[in-house]
């Protein structure tokens, strides 16, 4: 890395933390820019492309220089397509601390500078998309997977389901759902591997569920392999969901 070089792109976004839809593996070439009256990188293992300087922020992130978590999101746009790319959208604009890698600060970006940050880079590749995914972004998200569970839902015609909704008893709180329809009373949890491996937090999962089930709720309760087959047994669990509330 010579003066004036920074991290942007892929591997931006990996050092932000912010999700992408590919696994990462040792071949995946660092992505580099330079201002561009310089020469891009042209050593093996590296991507090179010209940035101005003023239309990202440099910071320093793991040891390194890197551009600001909205440029890195902007230079990748033209990558994803738009579920990816809403995914990213609500891991820029979460509030939630325990969101699963993401690097520091809370929220990276808000709406509002994220649109400043539109009209002031203008028409780029992939800035459609950008658009398209702020207009369906939610704060509070906690995982790439509630995006993903979120607009399976909505892309199957349901409505959306409000994200960390909080099931109180009195004042004291029962449970944050992941996901719900708190007219129905209907939960739908994702149970990352996370939720397997820790003794406590498995113990912690099952008490939530009593208590929720208690309070007269429906939980739907999903992992990975629900999402692996394109949503079909989640999806039918949350209609058998909605016929019971009906037939009640």
């Amino acid at each position: 890395m010579k003066p004036g070089h920074r991290y942007v792109g892929r591997t931006a976004m990996r050092l932000w933390g912010l999700p992408l839809p590919w696994e990462w593996n040792r071949r995946e070439p660092l992505d580099v820019a330079v201002p561009p009256d310089a020469a891009p990188p042209r050593t093996a293992g590296v991507t090179g492309r010209r940035l101005a300087p003023h239309r990202a922020e440099t910071l320093i992130l793991q040891g390194v220089p890197v551009v600001d978590a909205t440029a890195a999101f902007f230079s990748i746009a033209a990558e994803l397509d738009l579920g990816h790319a809403i995914a990213v959208a609500d891991a820029l604009l979460t509030t939630a601390d325990g969101y699963p890698g993401l690097g520091p600060g809370r929220p990276l970006a808000t709406r509002e500078s994220i649109a400043r940050r539109l009209a002031e880079w203008g028409r780029f590749p992939g800035s459609a998309t950008v658009r398209e995914a702020l207009k369906h972004a939610r704060e509070k998200v906690e995982s790439p997977k509630e995006t993903e569970t979120r607009l399976l839902l909505v892309n199957a015609g349901m409505r959306e389901p409000e994200i960390q909704f909080e099931v109180r008893a009195g004042r004291r709180l029962v449970a944050r759902t992941d996901l719900a329809y708190p007219e129905l009373k209907i939960a739908i949890e994702y149970e990352g591997d996370g939720h397997r491996r820790s003794k406590e937090q498995w113990r912690v999962d099952i008490r939530r569920q009593r208590e929720l089930v208690a309070q007269g709720w429906i939980v739907v309760r999903l992992t990975q392999a629900d999402l692996d087959d394109g949503g079909r047994i989640l999806l039918e669990s949350v209609r058998s969901a909605f016929e019971i509330r009906r037939s009640s």
